[in-house]
């Protein structure tokens, strides 16, 4: 036997977005624990907006589990916020989503490292870098990038990978500060439970540096700046193995009939973000176009090429986004158009 350390994690109710919250349990194991091995536990549902004080008991239901690359014998527990009575609570959206696991799903999450108030590189006292947005995008260079900075990148790739998470890679974005990484899961369940558990990798290794992850959409306002993203790529078993030209079609007219469903979960302040500059396409607008990234869908040049057939990427949601919700939004829109016959 051996005592195991289990970090339950879990998603808040403060809105528009959740939080992450987590606490530390002991149990004893023989071995890294299996999942259906690990209790439901409970917390103060009172201090998350998730309970009145006098009725304040939530119940944590873990659904994912993965090896923690911080500590020895440890172990990151994702967990659905259920009632005492084992139904899912109102802030639970994993327990109600759409899901399907041959529809696979690649998140790229933008955001901004903060320091003392402002993004990390920016100069002391306010103000933006003398050199403009777009050097920054890939970077190298002193000048350019932070050690700090790249540090974190590199670290937090390799505690995901060391957590058995599908990350696919880093890159640094368009503004000094703002960094990406990309997440691709099979499932809407499984891609977003993956998301969350690397934003909370990410957000404990920047309390070593004392940075702040800034994952709103549009963090330096009504400038010439970008905002942050979270790009959604998806296809099903449809779009990969027969797609076509009309079924491509069909799809998009449906996205743009439920434009406003896709806008309201798409993550909050959107409009800030999608004015039809820095690449974005205006939020109260439908568009595609391959390998046009101002439009709401981007089409890769291998779409139409490939007959149709492939992934397409939605790039409307934002870095503050609940990566369960905007999975299955996409999933319900896809339902509503019929297959070819």
């Amino acid at each position: 036997m051996a005592k195991f350390k289990l970090e339950y994690i879990w998603l808040d109710g403060y809105k528009p977005t959740p939080n992450l919250r987590g606490k530390t349990l002991v149990k004893d194991f023989d071995a890294f624990p299996k999942l259906e091995q690990v209790p439901l536990w409970g917390f103060d549902g009172s201090s998350t907006q998730q309970a009145e004080g006098h009725n304040s008991d939530c119940v944590l239901k873990p659904v994912a589990i993965y090896p923690d690359p911080e500590v020895p014998n440890g172990a990151i527990i994702m967990n659905e916020v259920m009632h005492p009575d084992g139904t899912p609570h109102s802030t639970n959206a994993r327990a109600t989503i759409h899901d399907d696991p041959d529809t696979w799903f690649g998140f790229e999450q933008e955001y901004f490292l903060y320091k003392n108030g402002q993004p990390l590189g920016f100069p002391t006292g306010g103000g933006f870098p003398q050199e403009g947005q777009g050097r920054y995008y890939c970077g190298v260079g002193y000048g350019l990038m932070n050690r700090e900075a790249r540090e974190i990148t590199r670290k937090h790739l390799d505690y995901c990978i060391a957590a058995g998470i599908n990350h696919e890679g880093i890159n640094a974005e368009v503004a000094k500060g703002q960094w990406e990484f990309q997440v691709f899961g099979k499932g809407s369940k499984t891609a977003a439970d993956q998301m969350w558990v690397a934003r909370y990798l990410l957000l404990r290794l920047c309390e070593q540096y004392e940075l702040d992850i800034n994952w709103h959409c549009k963090p330096l306002g009504d400038t010439d700046w970008n905002g942050s993203g979270m790009h959604t790529n998806f296809s099903t078993k449809f779009m990969r193995e027969v797609g076509g030209e009309k079924y491509f079609t069909d799809l998009m007219a449906g996205f743009e009939k439920y434009l406003m469903e896709h806008i309201a979960v798409y993550g909050p302040d959107n409009d800030k973000r999608l004015t039809g500059k820095h690449e974005t396409a205006p939020w109260n607008k439908f568009s595609y176009g391959v390998a046009n990234r101002g439009a709401s869908i981007r089409v890769p040049n291998s779409f139409p090429k490939n007959g149709y057939r492939g992934y397409l990427e939605d790039r409307r949601p934002n870095s503050q986004g609940d990566p369960y919700q905007i999975a299955s939004r996409i999933l319900e829109t896809i339902a509503s158009v019929p297959l070819p016959k």
